[in-house]
């Protein structure tokens, strides 16, 4: 395994340095409010926010998740989900629960949202993780928003010091190059959480070696010949799709590097866990 080149410095796009403006006033105003602000009744109809508003709200706060964070497969969460009445993400249902807040996803239920905010309840949208420091802005955004400052200080604190652990024991060596590859032959872009997740557990990006900043196609020829140190793909269940052929595709049998299943529910939301993920990764160096 021959050392790399340094990754291509990061610099964070216009839209997400927009959205942590944003996460920024949101906590900002939410810290303006009065204690007794916090609301007591909290519907989440997002998979991301389900996890995130467990693992913070307090106890009777959170009256609803969705049924998928009840699913093993796409849940960390997944036990303790079913400790909360499921819903589907549709506005009558989440109505009738009475919520005096409701947390969404930016691309989840919009329908439901538009509604529920028409019927004046107020709904708080975040948007999808894409690096390290997105996570830590909205887990300082939930704890605002549920009243429950000091705890996500505390998670976002232990957080940060792991993070740090993390970064520091990749360091030494060589860099060996890796490259996600999931259905339909999709590769990460180096300007996202996968790709932050790869640099951070000590290795060169393929995406960034190929200027790719954005989620692309990447061919199965391209990737042979690419023939990268570490190959990282989602678990392919009984019953796969045909977009899911391509990870079994028998020329990936002339790659010479490794090969690593990391499950969707690892990093497909912006949660602590995803240092699980990065922690194993690296011990694949």
């Amino acid at each position: 395994m021959t050392a790399q080149p340094a990754p291509l410095p990061i610099r964070p796009p216009a839209r997400r340095r927009q959205r942590l403006w944003a996460a920024g006033l949101a906590l900002l105003s939410a810290l303006a409010l009065p204690a007794a602000a916090a609301p007591a009744r909290v519907v989440s109809i997002n998979l991301c926010t389900d996890q995130l508003a467990m693992m913070l709200a307090a106890p009777g706060q959170l009256v609803s998740v969705t049924r998928l964070a009840r699913d093993p497969a796409a849940s960390v969460m997944a036990e303790a989900a079913r400790a909360y009445p499921a819903n589907r993400g549709q506005a009558e249902e989440v109505y009738l629960l009475h919520p005096d807040l409701v947390l969404a996803g930016r691309y989840t239920a919009q329908p439901t949202v538009a509604m529920l905010r028409r019927l004046g309840i107020p709904v708080a949208v975040f948007e999808p993780a894409d690096s390290f420091a997105d996570m830590q802005a909205d887990i300082a955004r939930m704890g605002a928003l549920l009243g429950r400052e000091p705890e996500a200080a505390a998670m976002a604190g232990a957080f940060a010091a792991r993070l740090a652990r993390i970064r520091a024991a990749s360091l030494p060596g060589p860099r060996p190059l890796a490259a996600t590859w999931s259905a339909q032959g999709y590769m990460s872009g180096h300007q996202s959480l996968a790709g932050e997740i790869l640099t951070t557990a000590g290795f060169d990006s393929l995406a960034a070696r190929m200027g790719r900043a954005q989620g692309s196609t990447l061919p199965l020829e391209a990737l042979v010949l690419a023939d990268p140190d570490l190959v990282v793909t989602g678990r392919i269940g009984p019953g796969s799709s045909r977009a899911e052929a391509p990870l079994t595709h028998p020329a990936l049998r002339a790659l010479t590097g490794r090969r690593a299943a990391v499950e969707d529910r690892d990093w497909i939301c912006g949660l602590p866990s995803v240092l699980d993920a990065t922690e194993r990764l690296g011990g694949m160096k």
